[in-house]
């Protein structure tokens, strides 16, 4: 009985680190936002907690006096231009490959988790090239163009792992009652991954968001520049780090998007697991 509760308490107390570790920087983080900057050079003052009272100069001077608010509207036409295409191509590729048989199916899902493996320091030469003849250097258009092959391998290969854990058999119910082959997969087939299409979403969304070398390569003019690129190459401004704005950049991006993930959670998981065993 002691052992046993020896081993629960060893459990609870890893769990707590965790918990730690995984929450005290974003914590230190929204704390630095309304520190003032006294306050947060002095070496003898606490990281954690107010001594001298918060502020809220910080986030205006990241709203008013930096291009952020651009930085974030470019991130949000890029991520859902992104998602639109991610889902619009790896959904009805998804399926197609989860009622492959044979040899052939089996073996699709690593295929297409293969593609997603090739590093971008790889692509982003001969991509570029492909970027700077159709036009589109400079622009957002460019990562929306360019991201997606990363997004969609990645989402396939998820979905391969609902789309074959739906029964063929809902397939042939539904073409014996009169459906066709795009009704029977829009009506029967479709709200069964809508879970995986959700963090199928949330993984498009995100990566759109922290791609840097992409970002960094195509686009080089500050109207045009997103999250990943924007917040480290014009809020730091030489050896000079706004550590409270650059805190505040990063929480109102990365808060919200961990809420996402937390809540789809177990959708991931069971997409990899039903992926793998696929």
């Amino acid at each position: 009985m002691a052992h046993r509760q020896i081993r629960k308490s060893g459990f609870y107390f890893g769990v707590v680190l965790l918990v730690l570790f995984s929450v005290l920087p974003i914590l230190y983080a929204v704390i630095t936002v309304f520190k003032q900057n006294s306050e947060l050079f002095d070496p003898n003052a606490n990281p954690f907690i107010y001594e001298r009272g918060p502020t809220i100069d910080h986030l205006v001077f990241l709203f008013t006096d930096t291009q952020y608010p651009l930085f974030l509207w470019n991130s949000l036409i890029i991520g859902v231009c992104v998602v639109v295409i991610t889902v619009a191509l790896a959904v009805p590729a998804a399926y197609a490959l989860a009622r492959l048989t044979g040899r052939w199916g089996e073996s699709s899902g690593m295929a297409i988790f293969l593609v997603y493996l090739v590093p971008p320091s790889l692509l982003f030469l001969p991509l570029f090239k492909i970027v700077v003849n159709l036009g589109l250097a400079n622009t957002i258009w460019s990562l929306v163009l360019v991201l997606p092959t990363a997004t969609v391998p990645f989402c396939t290969w998820l979905l391969l792992g609902f789309f074959r854990s739906v029964p063929r058999e809902l397939d042939e119910a539904a073409l014996i009652d009169g459906c066709s082959r795009f009704q029977a997969f829009r009506k029967i087939i479709l709200p069964q991954a809508l879970p995986g299409i959700g963090a199928c979403v949330v993984f498009a969304f995100s990566l759109s968001l922290a791609n840097y070398i992409y970002s960094v390569t195509f686009i080089s003019e500050s109207a045009s520049r997103n999250l990943s690129a924007g917040v480290p190459m014009e809020l730091i401004r030489g050896d000079v780090y706004f550590w409270p704005s650059l805190m505040a950049a990063t929480a109102i991006v990365a808060i919200p998007l961990g809420i996402a993930y937390g809540l789809l959670f177990d959708y991931l998981v069971r997409g990899f697991q039903s992926a793998e065993s696929g």
